[in-house]
């Protein structure tokens, strides 16, 4: 244990005893990225994710009573204050050790994006479509809103390809974009308790993301509660969605799948969907592949060049693998950018 305290000491302090900002930041991203992508998601009782979901069940059944939008305004104002207090409690506890700091924050940064367990429930389904329909239709229905019940292999695949490739965005580009963005001013502009608002500002984005799909409908219910956090997530995903779609058509040329058809569908076909951010990397990857994807009564993204099949999947993940890949390839290459000019 103190060799690897010696080790993690070696990266994240300067000579002089100083918080190597830069180091910690990398660092910090990268071992996020391997904890999500070796162990997933952490244990359900202790995510960040689940214990921002009651706080917004708790707040929601407090604020729901009032018939306009100042529901949702005061919902998302106590939720992130309650966000806010609990992380920097959690913060101040484990700052007095740097080594337990950078561990703890490493572990929460993890919790702020979600890659095994994307590209896993896609695959997944396509296991459970090899096996058998009725397997599929259940697997599916817990990742798209539409009834199931009735729908063929191929609409099969179309769902679960549209909820992949949806989720690129709010299940990494995005996080790790604020995360980025935030880095490059406490780089620039260092700070009293810098490390905490870099973490929190992920969490945030968490937060309005967890928001938006626990309240963000236009039903009865929630249509007053709802509407400040689905345009808050609107506007939170405008810039990561459009910067998603471009790598998804950046990765369809690396992987030798049609870049120039994803690019033109995309351009064409994006603005489609009633969200105005998710159809950027839905048409991207229904051009890569040259198929249709297709949400009854919705939208039809993408030429019918030849019939979607389960292999369309399998491409499909490996599509959103190489995306993610080569987005975190540039956030660092961008951070080391950073370092050398400061």
């Amino acid at each position: 244990m103190i060799e690897y305290n010696n080790i993690i000491n070696e990266f994240i302090f300067t000579q002089t005893g100083d918080i190597n900002l830069f180091n910690f930041i990398i660092f910090a991203l990268l071992f996020s990225i391997a904890i999500d992508v070796i162990f997933g998601e952490l244990p359900g009782k202790i995510h960040p994710v689940v214990i921002i979901g009651s706080i917004i069940s708790f707040f929601k059944k407090m604020f729901i009573g009032i018939r306009n939008r100042w529901s949702g305004f005061l919902l998302v104002l106590c939720t992130t204050v309650c966000v806010s207090l609990i992380l920097f409690k959690i913060f101040y506890i484990s700052n007095f050790n740097i080594v337990l700091l950078f561990i703890i924050f490493t572990i929460l940064l993890s919790s702020s994006f979600s890659i095994k367990m994307l590209l896993d429930t896609a695959i997944s389904v396509e296991n459970d479509l090899k096996e058998s329909l009725d397997k599929a239709r259940q697997s599916v229905s817990y990742l798209v809103s539409r009834s199931t019940e009735e729908l063929t292999e191929g609409f099969i695949v179309s769902a679960t390809i549209e909820s992949l490739t949806e989720n690129i965005t709010d299940s990494y580009i995005a996080p790790i974009f604020y995360y980025f963005l935030f880095a490059i001013v406490i780089l620039f502009y260092p700070f009293d308790y810098q490390l905490y608002f870099l973490l929190l500002i992920a969490m945030i984005y968490r937060m309005f993301n967890t928001l938006d799909a626990m309240v963000g409908y236009k039903n009865d219910e929630l249509i007053h509660i709802g509407f400040l956090p689905a345009k808050m997530d609107d506007v939170l995903n405008y810039i990561p969605s459009r910067i998603a779609g471009l790598y998804v058509v950046i990765s369809a040329y690396l992987l030798k799948l049609d870049g120039k058809n994803s690019f033109y569908i995309m351009r064409r076909d994006a603005r489609k969907c009633p969200s105005p951010n998710s159809g950027y990397t839905m048409a991207s990857a229904a051009g890569a592949l040259n198929i249709q994807l297709v949400k009854k009564d919705t939208y039809i993204l993408g030429d019918e060049n030849k019939d979607i099949e389960i292999e369309d999947i399998e491409k499909a993940v490996r599509l959103s693998k190489w995306t993610i890949i080569l987005f975190t390839i540039t956030v660092i290459l961008l951070l080391i950018s950073v370092k050398v000019i400061l």
